[in-house]
């Protein structure tokens, strides 16, 4: 009886740790996130982004598109919350929470099916952008909002599915082009930060050992500096928008696009 003890309390602390890790992965807090993840600057300024997104998004039905585990699942109040994603791309899953799969072209429901679409960290992903748009316009009913985040500035990831980088111009190009009208547009970082934490997360995949205990043990001493500094030095030096890590966007679908 001692030894099943045993075995369900270190089921228990596992299942506490990885929720734990999973949090502090997509949402860091100053008081663990800045000393064991490596990319704290990147998801601090996602986080932040993602719920200033859903101050737009209340009730209804919500497309998540490439949703994963659905890390931002709880910051949005919606009556239906739908996540679609494909089955091969660069990571598996194994974490994944997802409600249907799809083939990465055409959406698997009806026109007018959604009050909101969200997509975050995908549109790189994506090799022909255009028609992904206008499928998230015609899932759209008019008026909804399409809400997303994508990079600007970072390495390649998920290789061999990684396909675009977006400036903030590209953007608001794409939107108008494809029957949408932007409502709220934000960089998440600022020069310094950005240039801080590629450079933490250089040290993190090239410098520091494989092993994942290791990494695990030196990075509060190596890393975590990295990005404090990248904080402090982003806030005193004088802005530059120029060069940031990602998009955070508000849209409105005005329009419906005829698709030959």
């Amino acid at each position: 009886m001692s030894e099943q003890n045993e075995v369900a309390k270190e089921l228990i602390m596992k299942h506490i740790f990885n929720r734990l890790w999973k949090k502090e992965s997509f949402s860091p807090s100053f008081i663990i996130g800045i000393w064991i993840n490596p990319y704290f600057i990147i998801r601090k300024g996602l986080i932040k982004g993602v719920r200033n997104i859903s101050t737009y998004v209340k009730g209804g039905s919500l497309l998540d598109v490439g949703c994963g585990s659905k890390p931002y699942r709880e910051i949005f109040d919606v009556d239906e919350y739908i996540g679609i994603d494909v089955k091969v791309s660069g990571h598996n899953h194994s974490s994944s929470n997802i409600d249907k799969f799809y083939d990465g072209k055409t959406i698997p429901f009806e026109d007018d099916s959604f009050d909101h679409v969200f997509s975050s960290e995908v549109f790189e992903h994506v090799f022909d952008i255009d028609e992904h748009l206008n499928e998230i316009n015609r899932v759209l009913k008019v008026e909804g909002q399409l809400c997303f985040t994508c990079p600007f500035v970072w390495d390649e990831h998920e290789q061999p599915y990684d396909f675009a980088r977006y400036t903030s111009f590209a953007v608001k190009h794409l939107l108008k082009k494809h029957g949408f009208e932007l409502v709220e547009f934000n960089k998440s970082t600022s020069y310094f930060e950005t240039v801080f934490q590629m450079l933490s997360a250089y040290v993190f995949q090239h410098v520091l050992p494989n092993n994942k205990y290791v990494k695990l043990f030196l990075t509060p001493i190596l890393i975590a500096p990295i990005n404090i500094l990248g904080l402090i030095l982003g806030k005193i030096l004088p802005k530059a928008d120029g060069f940031y890590h990602n998009n955070i966007v508000v849209a409105k679908k005005t329009e419906k696009k005829q698709v030959s």
